[in-house]
């Protein structure tokens, strides 16, 4: 049995937030719908301190941010990205058209299609995000994506110039420079400025996550994210106090809402990363949003046995799962919820974060039981199609189709087969119940 040395905050606390968080969006959609482009700017200035007549950067405000970049700088944002693009065109050629005979005369296919337009958010209000903008724009153009726009909030007063030149590198049709629910709105249900897009992707806070969890519909999402996530396994064998602590404060950092957990089978291992990370407490330059985030969300678990450690990780099913075991592969064999693996202590969550080239927009709050992070797919529509190239097969489709309408009641789906069985097959096929034909044979 598990043994909790350490519980992060209750979940009647976490409800009571979200609902005041849900009513807040709420308002503030409503109030975009109707008012446009003066809602967005009302809304910039009050949260972000940011006005300007028009949001989207011109090509000039681009360039200048690029040319803000040193020369070491823009190569490291294209070694990210090259990554990034590398395994994202790998994802894209797995995923085939397809077209078969399944019967002689019949034909069926599929093909994968893109969204005609992707907004993309790029987080940048505390720390300037610029990964997001590989994970997403580059994945949206690998997909083959049309129309790519971002929206990242002004950092310092001002664009960000990191985050701007990582978007234009990646290849956004249009950069604006634009942060929180207003951003997300603009982008989703459009404005006189702002066309609106057919998806929205990337990760953000939590207002930014509730705004696109209510735009679900209007128009699609990666998915329901919540704030960063991160589970650290690990045993004796394959870890020490210090690679835990750092990789649990690591995630940690990126706000007080931000749950760290430990799951392992050693109890001296949990106590000793327990006062590692008290150390790493008073020396980490973030300490302050990690701290909160550790003593209210962190938690740490002794587990029995490798078994049980799997049996509670899916349960928790985190957005981050470092495993530092002595047998990294029996949880990539055994777990099923898990947005991301990290598998040994070469690699970290931080990799993934910035530059390995797998996307690190992930599920969080239980939602990796249903699905996986953001990638290529996530732009495409799996369309099916259909052929019939025979009399014979038409009329032989027809007949069974027609006696199954009739199981269901609906006359108009059985003439429609029983048309083509008297066009095609040359019977006079009255639908079942009727005296006569619906139609008369031709």
């Amino acid at each position: 049995m598990a043994e909790w040395l350490k519980r992060g905050r209750n979940a009647e606390a976490t409800a009571s937030n979200d609902r005041q968080i849900r009513d807040t969006v709420e308002a503030i959609l409503a109030d975009i719908a109707e008012r446009g482009d003066v809602a967005v700017r009302e809304l910039s200035i009050r949260f972000d301190k940011w006005d300007r007549d028009d949001y989207r950067l011109s090509d000039r405000e681009i360039q200048d941010c690029i040319d803000q970049m040193s020369a070491q700088d823009i190569k490291d944002i294209e070694f990210a990205q090259a990554q990034v693009r590398n395994f994202a065109r790998i994802q894209r050629e797995s995923l085939s058209d397809v077209e078969v005979e399944t019967l002689p005369g019949v034909v069926l296919g599929h093909r994968n299609v893109p969204v005609n337009a992707a907004g993309c958010y790029v987080p940048g209000g505390k720390y300037p995000l610029l990964a997001s903008a590989h994970m997403s724009v580059i994945t949206a153009k690998v997909a083959g994506v049309p129309r790519v726009v971002t929206c990242a909030p002004p950092f310092q007063g001002r664009p960000a110039p990191a985050i701007v030149a990582a978007q234009a590198m990646a290849g956004a049709d249009e950069i604006y420079c634009l942060g929180g629910i207003q951003a997300v709105a603009a982008m989703g249900i459009g404005t006189p400025s702002i066309a609106p897009v057919d998806i929205l992707v990337g990760p953000g806070n939590a207002f930014v996550a509730e705004a696109k969890r209510q735009l679900f519909g209007r128009v699609g999402i990666d998915l329901f994210a919540g704030p960063t996530e991160t589970l650290v396994i690990a045993d004796e064998q394959g870890a020490d106090a210090e690679l835990c602590a750092t990789d649990l404060l690591g995630q940690a950092e990126h706000g007080p809402d931000s749950p760290a957990i430990l799951l392992t089978t050693s109890e001296k291992l949990a106590r000793e990363t327990l006062a590692e990370i008290e150390r790493l407490l008073e020396i980490l330059p973030t300490a302050d949003y990690a701290r909160r985030a550790w003593e209210s969300y962190g938690e740490v678990i002794v587990a029995e046995d490798e078994a049980e450690m799997v049996r509670i990780a899916d349960d928790i099913a985190s957005e981050h799962v470092q495993v530092m075991t002595r047998d990294p592969d029996y949880f990539l064999a055994n777990m099923t919820n898990y947005g991301a693996l990290f598998l040994g202590p070469r690699t970290n969550v931080a990799f993934g974060d910035k530059v390995i080239g797998t996307n690190h927009t992930l599920p969080t709050r239980k939602a990796a039981r249903y699905t996986g992070g953001l990638w290529v797919g996530k732009f495409l529509k799996t369309c099916t199609y259909q052929r019939v190239t025979s009399d014979a097969a038409s009329a032989q489709i027809g007949e069974y189709c027609s006696r199954l309408c009739a199981l269901e009641g609906f006359a108009g789906h059985g003439e429609q087969a029983n048309v083509r069985v008297r066009r095609y097959g040359g019977r006079n096929v009255p639908y079942a119940g009727a005296a006569e034909p619906l139609v008369a044979a031709e």
